[in-house]
């Protein structure tokens, strides 16, 4: 196992009911500044529930953060929070609301350009707002991590950032209020957790056992659940589980210690700032054509996964592998999320478009050896499509 420091300071308030207590999560004297996206939070009632919670507090709020949260509408909110003195941020959403929440509770502090936040990947801040959160939608678990992800529409650039500053104070879980969601946001928020654990587990070995146990199981949930979510709207038993299975996915507990990855997640981004595909989408076109091309690097990790995730014993380590991939592309199209660019009516011309970007941005050496160049990213989308 390699070193490493885990600190997570996230109060997690999970269960049917648990809004009420933002009336003694949020600080009482504080002037707070409620975000959230296109208003489904007034559809389902989570909007009513928030404003009674807070109904003694000094209250504004902020609409229209977008599923994937550009840089662009979060400066008017950091322009909002400066004009009324704002000094407590609620996030209300899912993990796009919560993400554009971090960035502006570091934007309204920040005395640079605010973009320099991004572009140092957070590693230059200073101070932060103080920020809680409600989530309504489990995927990414941004709710219990330090990390966000902003993009900037006029270069259409995505990029991430981290800074242990954006840390939520709390998050509220009710499953609940995950039951009025589109299939297609559950899909892909199973897809999302999926990915997440993916990327921190099937790397190379680095014994750690509770990592990897802890990884493995939290798949098998993602696998058993994820479909009864889809089939059983208001089980809350299987929502409860899908969402606190999402949240373990990335709050750092499977990841101290060990390699990562995230090249799925670095070449993805390019396909959602280019084509406004949804992030989990883009997760599912990426990942099976990742570990195909990257098979001989990730040959044990990957023999592992197929025998304790999907019970795959028998035949060669080429046939075993193969059966684990495409285990995993059923998976996701069982979810409802698609597998293959041209599923999201892309051209081939495609794949050199999302090359560009990465050379642009950088992206020329991901993985978790550092290995996988434009020739490998050229490789993967050509697998992906």
């Amino acid at each position: 196992m390699q070193q490493f420091e885990f600190y997570n300071p996230v109060k997690i308030v999970f269960g049917e009911g648990q809004i009420a207590k933002l009336a003694t999560l949020v600080p009482a004297n504080a002037r707070v500044l409620v975000l959230y996206g296109g208003g489904s939070i007034k559809k389902n009632g989570t909007y009513t529930e928030v404003m009674d919670a807070l109904k003694n507090h000094s209250v504004t709020e902020f609409s229209g953060i977008e599923a994937n949260p550009t840089f662009e509408t979060m400066m008017k909110a950091v322009a909002q929070i400066k004009a009324e003195k704002i000094d407590f941020l609620l996030a209300v959403g899912g993990g796009s609301v919560i993400d554009g929440t971090k960035f502006a509770a570091a934007a309204a502090l920040y005395e640079g350009e605010p973009w320099d936040i991004l572009t140092s990947h957070g590693r230059n801040l200073q101070a932060a707002l103080p920020m809680g959160a409600v989530l309504t939608l489990p995927a990414t678990g941004s709710e219990m991590n330090n990390g966000a992800v902003i993009t900037r529409s006029e270069t259409k650039t995505k990029l991430a950032f981290m800074n242990p500053l954006v840390f939520p104070r709390f998050a509220v879980l009710d499953p609940t209020k995950t039951y009025s969601l589109p299939a297609r946001q559950i899909g892909n928020g199973a897809v999302d957790a999926f990915v997440h654990v993916v990327e921190q587990y099937l790397t190379y070995p680095a014994h750690a056992p509770v990592q990897d146990r802890f990884a493995e199981s939290l798949l098998q949930t993602l696998i058993e659940v994820g479909p009864q979510a889809l089939a059983t709207p208001h089980d809350y038993t299987v929502r409860a589980n899908l969402m606190w299975a999402a949240t373990m996915a990335l709050n750092g507990l499977i990841g101290a210690g060990v390699p990562q990855d995230w090249a799925t997640h670095m070449v993805g981004h390019e396909l959602t700032a280019l084509y406004n595909i949804d992030h989990a989408q883009t997760l599912a076109i990426i990942l099976p054509s990742m570990l195909n091309v990257r098979r001989a690097t990730k040959s044990e990790k990957l023999l592992q996964y197929a025998d304790r995730v999907w019970g795959i014993t028998e035949g060669s380590d080429d046939a075993r592998i193969d059966a684990a991939i495409a285990k995993t592309r059923d998976f996701f199209e069982a979810m409802g999320v698609k597998t293959r660019m041209r599923d999201y009516g892309l051209e081939v011309s495609a794949i050199e478009t999302v090359l560009e970007q990465l050379k642009a941005h950088g992206m020329v050496a991901l993985g978790e050896r550092g290995d996988v160049d434009l020739a490998t990213s050229k490789l993967v989308l050509e697998g992906s499509y």
